[in-house]
């Protein structure tokens, strides 16, 4: 083997060892650069607590109506889902017998009127009766011939007999007028029979015409025309929607923060983002055992009719006093699986926090465990931070 030769089989390894030296050092990755995380301090300040519940709408008042007289349906002027005002027309039923039947009582009524000589507006004066005025008539005639006959049995012109004769008739006569009285008197409470027998028949005319006890909606129309009705018979359901009650239940152990007057906010999720706004007026004496809550009822202004009654809604009230908390942007929390965690700034690197969140105030969120006021937490490129990554500010 010459020189020569012998030189290039000794560099050959060198070669090999120099470009296997070279590929790893191709392949080595670049040190990762620093992300920028934009770090805002956690501030602790008051912040208005809100009690979170969920109930249902109902209506503020539902009547089923009913029929007051018997007889055959011969209208229905509204169908369900129709809004009415108050008093108006639902169902119409027959009014031939009870047009009779008031018919009749009027004529009974007059009858006893025209026997006593009364107007149907004046007033009752027993004496006034005719028949009264008769008996009075010939009672005072007696009287007269009694006090003549006694003063001509003083004179002793006329006989005793005749005396005792005009002694009775005058007995007689007073008699009489005592029975007519009674008579007159009698016949009066016969005419105010009568008179109820015609309110009570007038009313049953009016009942023929079945109304609305309120404004509201008709819920439901359970006769049609043709049918035949009885006498306290359903015939229809009217709820009043416009305002409703939202029914909520409250945890015990903010029982005594709830009173009367206190405002609700609600929402639905047929108006998702859409807040509606009621008036607590009713909180019951008692906690229901079974869920150790109480329940109570908030007034709820429906002028539009959006609101149904059945509705679900997700309310949250307004608690009386303020108190501290710890709040940070809302986007400087990822929630996984349950789990929520921050990035806190700690020099040129980030430390992950499991945190436990409270109450969302607009673009805050209030973090009730895991950081403390001063804290600075990433707030931008969240979504890549890994523990101990190097950052920038």
């Amino acid at each position: 083997m010459s020189r020569a030769t012998a030189s290039f089989v000794f560099l050959l390894p060198l070669v090999a060892a120099g470009c296997n030296a070279a590929g790893k050092a191709a392949d080595r990755p670049a040190a990762s650069a620093a992300v920028a995380v934009s770090p805002v301090a956690a501030v602790e300040r008051p912040i208005s607590r809100f009690i979170r519940t969920t109930g249902s709408l109902t209506a503020e008042d539902q009547a089923g109506v009913s029929a007051e007289v018997a007889g055959r349906v011969i209208g229905t002027p509204v169908e369900r889902g129709t809004a009415v005002a108050a008093n108006a027309e639902l169902v119409i039923i027959s009014p031939t017998e009870t047009e009779a039947q008031l018919r009749e009582a009027e004529a009974n009524a007059a009858q006893i009127e025209a026997r006593l000589g009364l107007a149907p507006t004046s007033t009752f004066n027993v004496d006034a009766v005719p028949e009264v005025q008769n008996a009075k008539a010939s009672l005072n005639l007696a009287e007269s011939e009694f006090a003549r006959i006694q003063s001509l049995l003083d004179q002793r012109v006329v006989s005793q007999s005749e005396f005792d004769q005009r002694q009775a008739q005058l007995e007689a006569a007073r008699q009489q007028f005592d029975a007519a009285k009674n008579a007159a008197s009698q016949q009066y409470q016969s005419l105010l029979a009568a008179r109820a027998r015609v309110t009570l028949a007038r009313k049953a005319l009016a009942d023929t015409s079945v109304r609305a006890p309120f404004a509201g909606v008709v819920a439901e129309r359970t006769v049609s025309v043709g049918d035949y009705v009885t006498k306290g018979m359903r015939i229809a359901t009217v709820v009043r929607v416009n305002p409703l009650r939202v029914r909520l239940t409250i945890p015990e152990q903010f029982v005594s923060i709830v009173v009367p007057g206190e405002k609700v906010e609600f929402e639905v999720d047929a108006y998702s983002g859409r807040q509606f706004d009621g008036t607590i007026r009713y909180v019951s004496p008692a906690l229901e055992a079974n869920q150790r809550a109480l329940t109570v009822e908030a007034s709820v202004p429906n002028a539009d009719g959006a609101l149904k009654p059945g509705l679900f809604a997700t309310a949250r009230i307004e608690q009386p006093q303020k108190t501290p908390a710890i709040l940070i942007p809302s986007v400087a929390v990822q929630t996984s699986a349950g789990t929520s965690r921050v990035y806190v700034v700690s020099g040129d690197h980030v430390e992950e926090r499991i945190v436990t969140t409270g109450q969302a105030l607009d673009t805050l969120v209030e973090v009730t465990n895991g950081i403390k006021a001063g804290d600075r937490v990433a707030t931008a490129n969240v979504t890549t931070l890994a523990d101990g990554m190097k950052i920038s500010q």
